[in-house]
């Protein structure tokens, strides 16, 4: 699945054609047949299939999935790089009984947020994938955000600027501290299992056990 960084540059890309007529298609599609997109306008592009505008300029869409969809698909409430992205709705999402490598993969509450986004994030926040959110306190589950988003910043603007994008712990041997990483699938049972990169020593494991409230 290509992670939000990606996908906005690619959106980025191709919206200078949004608000043009296709006057021809080209390329082959299981779902769709290319030539009933001709003679339409292009309202939107979320984030493959060829359009050409009667400007002379033309999209080639490779390797992916088409539908038809009568209205916008994404929250941008949900997407991790938009200006409307719900912060509060993700730290309550957060806060949930379960692992929270778990809960940044969901695209209900992170959408564009992948496996890459994932462990560099937990790494940067000092938090074991499998804590639960439950037991992280407000402050953390903050942190753990903002590391969403400005590390998914910092990749598209790289993406932008030609610059590689570098990881601490994804795909490592060792942390920036010179520890050793681990690595294993985590996911629900009932899901996808993903590999995930974490240090047992930059990011301990909390105890299961929910914070108690103070009362005076």
């Amino acid at each position: 699945m290509p992670e939000g960084p990606l996908v906005r540059k690619f959106h980025r890309l191709v919206s200078p054609f949004v608000g043009q007529q296709v006057v021809k298609t080209g390329g082959s599609s299981k779902k769709l047949q290319p030539a009933s997109l001709q003679s339409l306008w292009l309202q939107d592009t979320q984030v493959r299939l060829v359009l050409h505008f009667g400007g002379g300029g033309f999209l080639a869409f490779y390797n992916c999935q088409l539908s038809w969809s009568s209205s916008p698909v994404v929250t941008p409430t949900c997407d991790i790089l938009s200006e409307k992205f719900h912060r509060g709705q993700a730290l309550e999402a957060l806060g949930q009984a379960q692992p929270v490598c778990y809960t940044l993969l969901d695209q209900r509450y992170f959408s564009g947020l992948g496996n890459i986004i994932k462990n560099e994030a937990l790494y940067r926040a000092g938090i074991h994938p499998l804590s639960l959110g439950s037991v992280l306190s407000a402050s953390r589950r903050e942190v753990l955000v903002d590391h969403v988003v400005e590390f998914s910043t910092a990749w598209l603007q790289g993406k932008f600027q030609g610059r590689p994008q570098h990881t601490q712990v994804y795909q490592k041997e060792q942390c920036p501290a010179g520890h050793q990483v681990m690595k294993e699938a985590f996911g629900p049972e009932d899901g996808l299992q993903r590999l995930t990169w974490w240090c047992p020593q930059c990011q301990p494991q909390l105890s299961e056990e929910p914070e108690q409230c103070q009362f005076s």
